[in-house]
């Protein structure tokens, strides 16, 4: 019996389909009532789970906001310097040695650089405070200095002091000294002298320099997507360029410029900004204001995206272009081109052919949404561009290369 019993234990247990329905509630006993957990292989097909890589999701423009910033209010303390010592040289058969103070170290300073792959002012913290120099020490030891601090900021930023520019940062690699390190105190050898040989004052170092700075960014980019909200804007810098804009059907859905670039097969490559939606009086402020009219000053050419579902989309031209001289006179008279959105609609079909009566400038109807006509939009991107480089080889700014 003791036989038969064992060879169905034995059976039960090699089954395959036992074993593997059994697997994970099998856990063998060892002495002491405790459990012992073993590792089991799932290396087969049948106990092996099918695992998906999760796909990454777009970051919604909500979201995109809390990484882009364009304004800091900083607060800047550079390193004080340190102190000096106050000694005097003692050891055996030389028990006068004289004054052996040393100097103390001076404060770090720092330094503002632009550095072209920051692209937003997020990480720019409102206080920064440099390192302290070292207190100087005995047997003529001078005192560490600080060292500085560096300040990453992204290209078009421009350093402004109660209202005024102090310095445009432009080019990667450009270096601002914003706040100086103090210096360190002098020890008691400093002032030994043939009058005093004894001398028993050292002085501190002195405090840092402190200032309070505003940092605004301009986007660089070659060509600013202007016009009114739910213009398309959005939808157009997808359609021809690698930027992914959130896109809905409300107005201000771009809460921030977006710059794409637009690659050619001589491997020239063209920035486009997504200007945010203006509106009338975006001048006096409303709307998103200004915040975001200073973007389009360092556009060499504005693209004016229209919206031709309107009742009357020649208007929109005349209102742009009016906000923008307002905000900066001549500003809206730069090199341009019209594009004439939404042609996939049957009413935009209808007033092409007026807008294009209306305006000398030259007009590209596309479609964002279904691509219409957008290579020939990015061809006479390139010819701005081309034109630009001759206008600007000449000049005392070189053109900004991406």
């Amino acid at each position: 019996m003791l036989a038969t019993l064992w060879r169905v234990t034995r059976s039960r247990w090699l089954s395959p389909d036992v074993l593997v329905g059994n697997i994970s509630a099998w856990r063998p006993r060892v002495p002491g009532g405790v459990r012992e957990v073993r590792e089991v292989s799932t290396s087969c097909s049948l106990c092996a789970k099918v695992r998906e890589h999760p796909k990454k999701k777009e970051l919604s423009e909500k979201k995109l906001t809390r990484h882009f910033v364009d304004h800091r209010r900083v607060k800047l303390l550079a390193g004080s310097g340190g102190k000096g010592a106050c000694s005097f040289h003692s050891e055996p058969r030389k028990e006068w040695g004289g004054p052996d103070g040393g100097n103390g170290g001076d404060g770090g300073s720092i330094v503002i650089k632009a550095d072209k792959f920051v692209k937003s002012l997020a990480q720019v913290v409102p206080v920064y405070k440099g390192e302290d120099g070292q207190s100087g020490g005995n047997k003529n030891c001078y005192g560490k200095n600080g060292g500085p601090t560096y300040i990453s900021v992204p290209l078009g930023t421009v350093v402004k002091e109660n209202g005024e520019t102090v310095v445009d940062l432009s080019e990667h690699g450009q270096e601002y000294l914003a706040v100086f390190g103090g210096a360190g105190g002098k020890g008691n050898r400093f002032f030994l002298s043939n009058e005093n040989r004894a001398p028993m004052s050292a002085t501190p170092g002195i405090t840092g320099q402190e200032r309070l700075l505003h940092l605004e960014l301009r986007t660089m980019a070659h060509a600013g997507l202007v016009g009114f909200p739910n213009a398309g804007k959005s939808s157009l810098l997808r359609a021809i360029s690698n930027a992914r804009p959130a896109v809905a059907a409300y107005p201000f859905t771009t809460l921030n410029p977006h710059v794409g670039i637009v690659n050619y097969r001589d491997h020239e490559q063209v920035a486009v900004a997504d200007i945010p939606g203006i509106i009338r009086g975006a001048h006096l402020n409303r709307g998103l204001g200004i915040s975001f009219l200073r973007h389009i000053e360092r556009c060499p050419f504005l693209l004016y995206v229209l919206d031709l579902s309107t009742p009357e989309p020649w208007t929109q031209l005349q209102h742009l272009r009016y906000e923008l001289d307002q905000y900066e006179p001549g500003l809206s008279q730069r090199p341009q081109a019209i594009i004439a959105n939404k042609m996939d609609l049957p009413e935009a079909r209808e007033k092409i052919e007026t807008l294009k009566s209306l305006v000398t400038q030259r007009v590209i109807p596309v479609s964002a949404l279904t691509g219409q006509n957008t290579e020939e939009l990015i061809l006479h991107l390139r010819e701005l561009y081309d034109s630009y480089l001759l206008g600007e080889g000449s000049g005392e700014r070189k053109p900004a290369r991406w």
